[in-house]
């Protein structure tokens, strides 16, 4: 399966570097209506078959455009929503962020027993969004795409591509409308083909650096 993660367009929480990860959360600014109208645009040659959205409202208004571009009728997911900040919910100074970036990516390295303070597990957020993964590819479509979150999509490309490691998606912020495209499967495993419109190239052996800690900014909830 070709799979398709898009982040959503621009919030006025992603303005103003908010921990905004409540539901329905906050709806697309004009900038972020402009970011969703250029994906069939950016889109057109890829023969999407499915469009998978969260709960909250930004993937939804996100997903508009693309999905009457295609004919398709979105799929809410509560599974790929974004990491839920738990007690740091609408913060913004820059130790509550590294907290939330330093657990998500924690997880990604396999200590998914920890919990975001007040909030989930990374057995909990990785599980809920290989779920609905699963599910889609349980269904047959060869090219599906999904509407989620910055963190969310870093996260789980982060522990499942086999051919890219931590630091990348760590290092890496996902822009409002950013995508990445993998191809894969459950069962065998998913490789990252694009991050951003860039070919990702990285050798599948390489190894995780413990040290090395997340990029502060921007927030991309």
């Amino acid at each position: 399966m070709r799979l398709i993660l898009i982040r959503h367009g621009q919030t006025s929480s992603n303005l103003a570097h908010l921990l905004d990860t409540g539901t329905p959360g906050p709806g697309l600014t004009e900038l972020g209506s402009e970011q969703a109208a250029a994906l069939p645009g950016e889109l057109s040659g890829e023969p999407i078959e499915a469009i998978y959205v969260s709960s909250l409202i930004r993937t939804h208004l996100t997903a508009a455009p693309l999905a009457e571009a295609f004919g398709l009728e979105p799929r809410i997911r509560p599974g790929i929503r974004e990491v839920e900040a738990g007690a740091l919910e609408m913060a913004s100074d820059d130790d509550s962020v590294r907290t939330y970036l330093t657990t998500v990516f924690g997880w990604s390295r396999g200590a998914v027993e920890e919990r975001m303070p007040g909030g989930e597990s990374g057995v909990e957020a990785l599980g809920r969004f290989d779920a609905v993964v699963a599910e889609a590819a349980a269904d047959g479509a060869e090219t599906v795409a999904m509407v989620s979150h910055g963190a969310a999509i870093r996260m789980w490309v982060a522990a499942r591509a086999t051919n890219l490691d931590v630091d990348f998606a760590a290092e890496n912020p996902l822009n409002n409308t950013g995508i990445v495209v993998l191809e894969g499967s459950p069962s065998d495993g998913w490789k990252a083909l694009t991050w951003e419109g860039k070919a990702v190239e990285l050798p599948d052996d390489l190894g995780d650096d413990e040290d090395s800690g997340p990029a502060g900014r921007p927030v991309d909830e």
